[in-house]
């Protein structure tokens, strides 16, 4: 790891490494998800996705104001924390990209169904949907005309690791203590 800095002015040293932002989008299951409205004003929503070769696919009805927002304008972000995972918290990623809505019924069934299995796998002891979710009832509830699926690339990220803050802050104050003796 780099020198310490003696604050946190620069945390590019603090990045998350690949393959623990691969886990963290892995087993995450929810995101904010970020898109501009009319008038240019980012807003965003949590919800639950599935990431699928480099992609995060998510679902909505066509009413949602950001379906209509990402009809005009693919331009978004997607962020996931670690908080809540077996990861810990303090890890997080974030990805600008683009987002475009899919309304072909095999590939909305296909999302419905990992979507379904993915909640139904979930840890989250403490979702009182999830502990009792069936996979068949839940694709059903989903399984209507006007839910779309929308299917996010990202192009940038800015990932980050707390862990390595964490490290690094206690090898600064000791040094600090060190100096100050």
């Amino acid at each position: 790891m780099a020198d310490q800095a003696t604050d946190y002015d620069d945390v590019r040293q603090y990045r998350l490494d690949p393959d623990r932002e691969k886990e963290l989008v892995t087993i995450a299951g929810e995101c904010v998800f970020v898109w501009a409205n009319k008038q240019g004003h980012p807003i965003g929503v949590i919800t639950a996705y599935v990431p699928i070769d480099g992609h995060i696919w998510m679902t909505a009805t066509r009413q949602r104001v950001r379906v209509k927002a990402i009809a005009r304008d693919g331009r978004s972000s997607v962020v996931i924390t670690s908080k809540g995972t077996t990861m810990g918290g303090g890890k997080t990623v974030t990805y600008k990209g683009h987002t475009v809505i899919h309304e072909d019924p095999e590939v909305k069934l296909r999302m419905y169904k990992i979507l379904a299995a993915g909640m139904a796998g979930s840890k989250d002891d403490g979702n009182a949907f999830t502990k009792n979710l069936n996979p068949k009832t839940f694709i059903r509830f989903l399984d209507t005309p006007e839910r779309v699926v929308l299917e996010f690339t990202p192009e940038m990220s800015i990932p980050f690791d707390g862990d390595k803050m964490a490290v690094g802050t206690a090898a600064a104050y000791a040094q600090f203590a060190a100096e100050e003796e």
